[in-house]
Formats: C-alpha cells, sequence, structure tokens
C-alpha cells in the first residue's frame, strides 16, 4: 500500500502536533545558541498549513508537499520558512505525479529535500544545522528502501537515523547561521534546526505506521 495524498496530509498533521508539543523545547534551544524565535516560527507555520489543509484538497502526494512549501515559505520567519519550504518543494518535484508513493519514492523524496536545504542553506555535515538530522536520516531511509523495507519503515529508519544526527550536535561547534557567531561557546547545545528535524521525521514516521 503506497503512500497517498491524503497520508501526506495525515503526517503533516501530526508533524504540527508534534512541533506544537515541542514549541517550548525549541525555543530554549534557539535560545542558547541562536535568536529563540526557532520554536514560534515553526509553530506558527505548520499552524498555518494546517489551516490551510483544512480549506484545500490537494490530490496527489506532491500537492500536498507543494501546498506545505508554499504556507511554510510565506509565514515562517528567519532561515526555517525557506530551508523547511525549500525541502518540501524539492520532495513534491521528486516524487512528480505519482498517486501513491512506494518505500523508494519515499527515500528519493527525503533525498531530494536534503539536497534542496544544503542548496538554499550551504550547509554540510558537521556544520551544526539541520543537515545533521537530515544526511544520516536520507542514508537511513534508502539503505532500508533498498533492503526492501516498506514506506512506513523506511520513515522509521530515517527518524530514528535523524534522532541520533540531532543529538550529536550538541559537541560541535556551529558554522552555520546565528548559532555561528558564538564560535566554541556554541558547542554544548543541541541545534534547534536539527531537532525540529528529528521531531517532524519521528511524526511523519509514526502517521506512516499508524496507517500501516
Amino acid at each position: 500500500m503506497g503512500c497517498t495524498a491524503q497520508d501526506i496530509i495525515a503526517a503533516l498533521r501530526a508533524g504540527a502536533g508534534v512541533v506544537a508539543e515541542h514549541r517550548d523545547e525549541l525555543i530554549q534551544l534557539d535560545r542558547e545558541i541562536g535568536d529563540a524565535d526557532h520554536g514560534e516560527n515553526m509553530d506558527r507555520g505548520f499552524r498555518a498549513v494546517i489551516a490551510k489543509l483544512d480549506t484545500a484538497g490537494p490530490e496527489s502526494p506532491a500537492a500536498a508537499l507543494k501546498l506545505a512549501a508554499t504556507v511554510l515559505i510565506s509565514t515562517v520567519g528567519g532561515a526555517s520558512g525557506p530551508l523547511y519550504g525549500t525541502a518540501f518543494l524539492r520532495a513534491a518535484s521528486a516524487v512528480g505525479d505519482e498517486p501513491e508513493l512506494d518505500a523508494n519514492a519515499v527515500a528519493k523524496a527525503l533525498q531530494a529535500g536534503m539536497e534542496g536545504v544544503v542548496a538554499r542553506g550551504r550547509a554540510e555535515v558537521g556544520d551544526k544545522t539541520m543537515i545533521d538530522a537530515l544526511s544520516p536520516a536520507v542514508e537511513a531511509a534508502r539503505s532500508a528502501a533498498e533492503s526492501g523495507a516498506d514506506g512506513p519503515k523506511v520513515l522509521a529508519a530515517a527518524a530514528e537515523a535523524a534522532h541520533q544526527g540531532a543529538q550529536a550536535t550538541e559537541p560541535l561547534v556551529a558554522r552555520k547561521g546565528r548559532a555561528s557567531y558564538l564560535g566554541e561557546r556554541s558547542a554544548g547545545h543541541v541545534d534547534p534546526g536539527a531537532r525540529s528535524t528529528a521531531l517532524l521525521l519521528t511524526a511523519f514516521a509514526e502517521a506512516a505506521g499508524a496507517r500501516a
């Protein structure tokens, strides 16, 4: 059973829920090494996505992903809106007009999303950004898909790898974004963008698992 537009919508709703739940945590993480606005911005953006989904009815996975991209870019401040928006937009382009996404398509969408973030933010693994969560997630998703896992298991593998990647940002010294201004003082804190990436992928995986 492939991933349909309705499954994407359910995943986005789950993502909005986990962002709202962890809003204060993300604010605190960003207060330590950034502008203290990541949690608020992400919560506002995903609330706007859900509000749009309540009035629009995307009929394909790509349409649902593109809707999320457009809303996030237009409503989320700071770097997060363009980065997450680009990720969803690239994922939408990668899946094309397919009415359902199999495991390989899910992995491909994650890969395209990460490539979009890299192109937009010019970050790489080790810079203490969301790429430190996304890159291992993409690798885990690809490996799971190649081994024959279904879509929910591909997302579960991605989420677990993203969580580990986010935790691994704690000792790093930031080389990109506002946190880089702190130099060595940025070490000892989990990157908020990596954390939100892990949270979202976990929500997406749980939504897919509940459907399976």
